[in-house]
């Protein structure tokens, strides 16, 4: 034989070698080598999706430099704002960068990180350290817990945070910043995270109030409720007579909620950290009477 049978031999041999291996396997040799192409496609998804999508955390923000109130939010009910400060943080912003600093309820959390688990797990990576806090509770107590300054890319969009508690594994999160408030009064922002500035959370208060004006023997009760709403307040005003038929608040009439007993009215405010002037109109007499009052709410004493 010559050396081109030899190689025709050849070829065949391996040939037929390759299809009797896909043979007792089951499989074609195209089947062979697309199921190799589509893991390693596979692998490439699965390398792409887990990577950061992040923008540069450089990235500037359409805000003016100075301290803002921003709502944080995140994907996970264990990774939160610590409860004092009501789902907030303080968003400082210079030269266009912003930088959220939060506030979280325990020590659990060693360390942020801008972007996805894997990349935090690097070599060399840019990790985001705790700076030991103390919050007050609304009872006295008070606590030492982890606060962290994370990056802010972009506003009402989520992006990437991960993090690592004390039992050494890593946690990939959404967070999300939005509700951006600018401070403009005298409280600063920390007061106003804390409520220090005497704002409520929505809900219902008692609240001590004091009545002055007319001839001194009507009264209120007191403490009285109080709801807390988006637009302000909500009083329930209960007299001690049931004789006044209506209340003229900012302009505005308003009726007994009750038919029975002494009057009770429900009373709209914007505002009660200030005493407020109300007329109220009494029957008792021989004629009609509007009366003007002031009301003071107490709401230090609310908890």
């Amino acid at each position: 034989m010559n050396k081109k049978i030899y190689k025709i031999i050849a070829t065949g041999l391996m040939t037929a070698l390759m299809l009797s291996a896909c043979g007792e396997k089951g499989e074609t040799a195209s089947e062979v080598t697309t199921e190799a192409t589509v893991e390693t496609v596979t692998d490439a998804a699965t390398q792409a999706d887990t990577a950061s999508a992040n923008p540069d955390k450089n990235t500037k923000l359409d805000l003016e430099d100075g301290e803002y109130l921003a709502s944080f939010d995140t994907d996970g009910s264990m990774f939160h704002v610590n409860e004092v400060y009501d789902g907030k943080g303080t968003l400082t912003v210079k030269d266009g960068i912003g930088t959220l600093h939060i506030v979280l309820p325990s020590t659990n959390t060693v360390n942020l990180f801008y972007g996805v688990s894997e990349d935090a797990k690097k070599d060399g990576a840019e990790l985001i350290d705790p700076v030991l806090e103390e919050v007050t509770y609304s009872d006295g107590t008070t606590e030492e817990v982890n606060s962290f300054d994370i990056p802010v890319p972009y506003l009402d969009k989520e992006y990437d945070i991960a993090l690592i508690g004390t039992k050494g594994k890593w946690y990939d999160h959404k967070v999300k910043v939005s509700n951006v408030v600018s401070v403009t009064n005298d409280a600063t922002v920390t007061d106003s995270l804390t409520g220090e500035d005497d704002s409520l959370r929505e809900g219902q208060y008692l609240v001590p109030v004091t009545l002055e004006g007319g001839s001194g023997k009507a009264t209120i009760e007191s403490p009285t409720t109080i709801i807390k709403t988006d637009d302000g307040y909500v009083a329930l005003i209960t007299w001690s007579s049931p004789h006044y038929d209506y209340m003229i608040v900012d302009g505005e009439k308003y009726l007994p909620i009750n038919e029975d007993g002494n009057s009770v009215f429900e009373i709209p405010f914007k505002d009660l950290s200030a005493p407020v002037t109300v007329i109220a109109d009494t029957v008792a007499m021989s004629e009609p009477h509007e009366i003007e009052y002031t009301l003071t709410f107490d709401m230090s004493e609310v908890d």
